[in-house]
């Protein structure tokens, strides 16, 4: 398949601007949920989760085109990029998280006319994986969290954050949907949140839809530097 690599990259709002991105060639493939716009880091191929223009609101994603596309290239180990905002006092805005489980009670299947069951999970593999390169470059990091996804493209009201802050470390729009979609494809996926805020009533300041863009674009320095040790690691 055109020597793609084995691995392949989901990100977000973080890598819009970045030189990886602007150094990188960008291609298309056809699924049967859709056409995917993707870019080719080295031989690694990288899917914009929003969108090559960013217009693709959370609740919008096309999930299923996008692990469809990465299973056509090849691809069998995902690493994923996603903003989560933070449930606990001590994971903090600047912060990068590890998931390690997540909760979703509204997921997406590819297996909408058969009966299939799937235990989902993440891979302990790639968390490796991440945890070292996390600790080769110092960064702070927590080794390991739960994600609660919602469905969005709201942010939570505090209710609910006070309802699922005692079920969940992050709380983020996306994450899940792919990983259980992964793993119905018997791929390997891991996820490295950055902690771009905290959850609407975590902190006493009002959180703004404008702050979080602004915090995703200070961790996105680290996580280029996150992309490239990926891209020479052998699996």
């Amino acid at each position: 398949m055109h020597g793609y690599s084995k691995t392949g990259i989901i990100g977000g709002g973080n890598l819009y601007d970045t030189k990886i991105l602007k150094e990188a060639k960008e291609e298309m493939t056809l699924t049967p949920y859709g056409r995917v716009h993707y870019y080719l880091v080295g031989n690694q191929p990288l899917i914009i989760r929003h969108g090559i223009q960013r217009k693709v609101p959370p609740h919008r994603i096309n999930h299923k085109a996008n692990i469809f596309a990465m299973e056509k290239l090849a691809v069998r180990y995902i690493f994923s990029f996603n903003s989560v905002g933070s449930l606990k006092k001590v994971i903090k805005p600047g912060d990068f998280l590890i998931v390690d489980d997540y909760i979703n009670f509204n997921p997406v299947t590819f297996y909408d006319d058969v009966i299939k069951h799937i235990s989902p999970e993440i891979s302990p593999e790639l968390i490796d994986v991440l945890s070292k390169i996390l600790k080769k470059l110092n960064l702070k990091f927590h080794q390991k969290g739960i994600y609660f996804q919602t469905s969005g493209p709201r942010l939570e009201t505090k209710a609910e954050i006070n309802l699922i802050k005692n079920f969940a470390d992050i709380v983020g729009m996306t994450m899940a949907s792919e990983a259980t979609l992964a793993k119905e494809m018997d791929l390997e996926y891991a996820s490295l949140c950055s902690v771009d805020n905290y959850a609407n009533g975590i902190s006493e300041n009002t959180l703004l839809a404008e702050d979080i863009m602004k915090n995703q674009s200070k961790m996105t320095k680290n996580i280029e530097k996150i992309i490239k040790e990926i891209a020479e690691i052998k699996i």
